[in-house]
């Protein structure tokens, strides 16, 4: 039997080396997105991690299947929302989106975690918890208009932005319905059968995508990327974020989204050699508040 997550100090560690490895897939996948097909990349991605996992998941998967089979409508949500809809809808959207509205988009996520904790699972919002989120969303909003409040009035909503915020529920949705899964399952284990259950909702679309003459070079650029998102933003970032959901809850857990900016920040100036600006800082400083806010009470 799985034991309780051992301190909410090493759940936050890992949760914000879950934003450093998703803002490394997104500036990634920016990066590529003229060389490499969204659905291919998805499909790619998920099948090296399945590849990685079944041999330490498949085993504890199958020997919890008592706890885990009478819950297996909530097993197909969140493989359907969490792999297959989340990372397939960012991918396909960031072809057609700039990169400042989708990190903007992004940063939605702990709103709409609250927002629908509220509405369908009766998560009370605490005035800490609520101060938090708009603090750590004005940093946010800082970094994502470059210092200048009148580039987001300027924000234009195109069908990328729409299939990136649609992304955006799902993953809301996803965090939300962790919570409602036994402790005891094995993490691992429960990985694995949500990377193969959102691979099978994949497939088809890889196929279509496939069908309709959209291929992706085979190259070092393209091998290297397929290496990457396979695994740090796949299997060690899940594993981490589910494992800091059941310990710290789904806003808290939330809340450490509102890195990724920063991080993506950090990343573009050191990879695509984008300069760091003032507001970066300030925006930085603003995002770090709120995570902290949210977090004392669990220290």
């Amino acid at each position: 039997m799985t034991k309780p997550f051992p301190s909410p100090r090493l759940a936050y560690l890992l949760l914000a080396l879950t934003a450093l490895f998703w803002s490394g897939n997104f500036v990634l996948a920016r990066a590529m997105h003229a060389s490499v097909a969204p659905m291919t990349l998805s499909f790619a991605r998920w099948s090296i991690a399945l590849c990685l996992l079944l041999p330490f998941g498949a085993a504890p998967a199958w020997r919890q299947r008592a706890l885990w089979l009478p819950h297996w409508r909530r097993l197909l949500l969140l493989g359907l929302l969490g792999v297959t809809g989340f990372n397939s809808l960012v991918y396909w959207g960031l072809q057609y989106t700039a990169a400042t509205n989708g990190v903007l988009l992004n940063s939605f996520i702990p709103i709409l975690i609250v927002l629908f904790g509220a509405l369908f699972f009766g998560v009370a919002i605490a005035r800490r918890q609520a101060l938090a989120v708009a603090i750590s969303f004005a940093g946010v909003l800082l970094v994502v208009a470059h210092g200048d409040w009148q580039r987001l009035a300027a924000l234009d909503i195109n069908r990328g932005d729409a299939v990136v915020f649609l992304a955006m529920v799902a993953w809301a949705l996803y965090t939300l319905l962790l919570r409602g899964l036994p402790p005891a399952l094995d993490r691992i284990g429960l990985l694995t059968l949500q990377v193969a259950i959102g691979l099978a909702g994949i497939a088809p679309l890889f196929a279509w995508e496939l069908a309709g003459g959209r291929h992706t070079p085979l190259n070092a650029a393209t091998l290297a990327t397929f290496a990457y998102v396979g695994t740090l933003p796949s299997v060690a970032a899940y594993y981490f974020y589910n494992l800091g959901v059941t310990r710290v809850g789904a806003a808290r857990a939330g809340m450490f989204i509102h890195l990724m900016p920063m991080f993506g920040a950090l990343l573009s100036m050191l990879f695509l050699g984008e300069a760091l600006q003032l507001y970066h800082l300030a925006g930085i400083t603003l995002i770090l508040a709120g995570v902290t806010l949210a977090t004392r009470s669990h220290t």
